[in-house]
């Protein structure tokens, strides 16, 4: 009885070690998530800062919102 008992404990240990290693084989390496760094600028009117990519760029200065383009630099 102890027999069958240890391997069934043998078998679910390597079981458990194969979906570990299958699971690894899906993930990309970790020095191929390199994340991208972005300036941030300053709103001319409010002063919060953005994303360079979504500010918005009118008369040589940065505004966070349409509405901040119009009112223009504060």
């Amino acid at each position: 009885m102890i027999k069958i008992l240890l391997l069934i404990a043998v078998g679910f240990v390597v079981w458990a070690l194969f979906r570990s290693y299958l699971r690894t084989l899906n993930k990309p390496p970790v020095s191929t998530r390199e994340s991208v760094v972005e300036d941030m600028v300053k709103c001319a009117h409010c002063g919060v800062n953005l994303p360079r990519s979504e500010a918005i760029y009118s008369g040589g200065e940065l505004f966070c919102s349409p509405e901040h383009q119009k009112l223009g630099k504060k």
